[in-house]
């Protein structure tokens, strides 16, 4: 649908109608191009606001998928993981990069301990009901070391009223629909990752939380950033 060697319309529907696992799993061979990959366009402006940070000597990529996000943790740390819970996305990661350590396990249930000095995470948060959230930031919390940062780009809520707007309504509606009505659930929902919320969230996971705009991704017409990256420091 998205490119010449990208998934049919079948395919997505396929992958849809599944498990979140099992509909990643399939869509993994051509997941990288589909734009649901992030695009570099992003990735870029994450990496150079945090190289003044660094060098780091352990990174975790957070739902890593295909591995995008490890492109940013290989120019910042000695050592790279990645964890994901699809068995087919990190087959294709590990093809693209070898060097990483790649982990297959629940984001809600991360195997790690005192770990990593930088967490990062793309594009994954609409997987995760509200409600898990605190399960997620709490584990996030507990594979960081003392002082460890969990970094990710947010970008700014679409404008009430516009056409990405209401496309994200449309598609979070066709959601719940079909979640109420189909079994196994494929969680994944564009608006319920709302700024204040995350942000206590993370200060109650045990989280120093700062907020710095990504400048060169530019301003809306209000003067807000078109995105801005979430730091959030583990403080004990």
């Amino acid at each position: 649908m998205f490119t010449p060697s990208g998934p049919t319309f079948r395919e997505l529907a396929v992958q849809a109608l599944s498990s979140i696992e099992h509909g990643y799993d399939l869509l993994a061979p051509k997941f990288d191009e589909t734009p649901f990959r992030t695009p570099d366009r992003l990735l870029d402006p994450v990496l150079r606001a945090l190289r003044p940070l660094g060098p780091f000597r352990s990174g975790l990529d957070v739902c890593c998928g295909t591995g995008a996000g490890a492109r940013v943790l290989r120019e910042l740390c000695d050592e790279v993981t990645g964890v994901d819970a699809s068995a087919g996305m990190l087959a294709e990661a590990k093809t693209a990069y070898p060097s990483v350590t790649w982990v297959q396990a629940d984001a809600l249930g991360l195997p790690f301990t005192a770990t990593f000095d930088l967490a990062v995470s793309f594009g994954a948060f609409g997987h995760f009901l509200p409600s898990e959230r605190p399960t997620l930031f709490a584990e996030i919390h507990r594979s960081l070391r003392p002082g460890g940062r969990f970094v990710f780009p947010l970008p700014a809520p679409a404008r009430v009223g516009t056409r990405l707007y209401w496309a994200l309504w449309a598609f979070d509606a066709a959601m719940r629909v079909r979640n109420l009505l189909w079994r196994p659930t494929f969680v994944m929902y564009y608006r319920t990752f709302r700024l204040s919320e995350v942000m206590a969230e993370l200060g109650e996971a045990g989280f120093l939380v700062e907020l710095r705009p990504l400048e060169e991704l530019g301003l809306l017409k209000d003067g807000s950033p078109r995105c801005r990256l979430v730091m959030a420091t583990r403080l004990d």
